[in-house]
């Protein structure tokens, strides 16, 4: 949709007539009628709810991923659509840029929530396995890089968790910056993919075998680093917190 990180790149194509709204895209790059101001364009964003009955939507086909099987990813078209007025989100026209990025913070604590708790996930089934996997006559747990492997790990996923509940707390407080929320999806998701990668490879050869759960948190956790805000994004957000633009 040609949008990525960049959240103000949504910008769709909508005339207000007759108390209906009416906007048109593709999967592939979302369109606007004439040229105005950014600030403006922003100003005219709105959020609808589409009934999937309506004329002129379509779904496409499902996009296959390498991970996250559980969720559905799909293509939606807009052609030539119309919505009534009162379909509207929030019921106030031209506030869907401010309605997202109210929602900003919240989703990035979701996605906090998904990498400590995926990865805290990696970390039991590795536990298990390394203490039931036989090697030159011993388990696994008892190498001292396996130990010290999973100390590691185990360290990451408590210190990211204390990151992640004060940080809801401080949402709970209204106190939650965007920098501090934005700093929670840096570490944590990329703490989620180091844990992963490390316990996966405490697994060999099995741990690359679908059959085993360690390769699902693998490829579950790489897109933790893109969607919400690329880690990059993340760090210029941080970064604009203590330097400025």
């Amino acid at each position: 949709m040609n949008i990525g990180s960049q959240y103000r790149n949504i910008l769709k194509s909508f005339i207000f007539k007759w108390k209906k709204l009416y906007f048109q895209s593709s999967p592939s790059f979302l369109r606007r009628a004439g040229q105005h101001p950014l600030q403006q364009q922003l100003r005219a964003l709105v959020d609808d709810l589409v009934e999937t009955k309506t004329p002129g939507f379509a779904r496409g086909q499902n996009l296959e991923k390498i991970g996250q099987h559980a969720g559905d990813t799909s293509e939606l078209f807009f052609n030539d659509l119309r919505v009534p007025a009162d379909a509207l989100l929030g019921g106030v026209a031209g506030q869907g840029f401010t309605q997202m990025m109210r929602e900003l913070p919240r989703k990035h604590l979701g996605i906090g929530v998904q990498s400590v708790h995926g990865a805290q996930g990696a970390l039991n089934a590795t536990l298990r396995y390394v203490q039931e996997r036989q090697a030159f006559g011993q388990p696994v747990a008892q190498f001292q890089n396996t130990r010290f492997t999973l100390a590691q790990c185990a360290t990451e996923v408590a210190a990211a968790q204390a990151f992640l509940h004060a940080s809801i707390a401080a949402y709970e407080q209204g106190r939650l910056t965007p920098e501090t929320v934005s700093a929670l999806k840096l570490h944590t998701t990329e703490m989620f993919d180091r844990v992963a990668d490390a316990c996966l490879q405490l697994f060999g050869g099995y741990g690359y075998m679908a059959e085993y759960p360690i390769s699902r948190f693998w490829t579950d956790a790489r897109v933790m680093r893109i969607y919400g805000g690329t880690s990059e994004i993340m760090k210029e957000i941080v970064a604009r917190g203590l330097l400025g633009r």
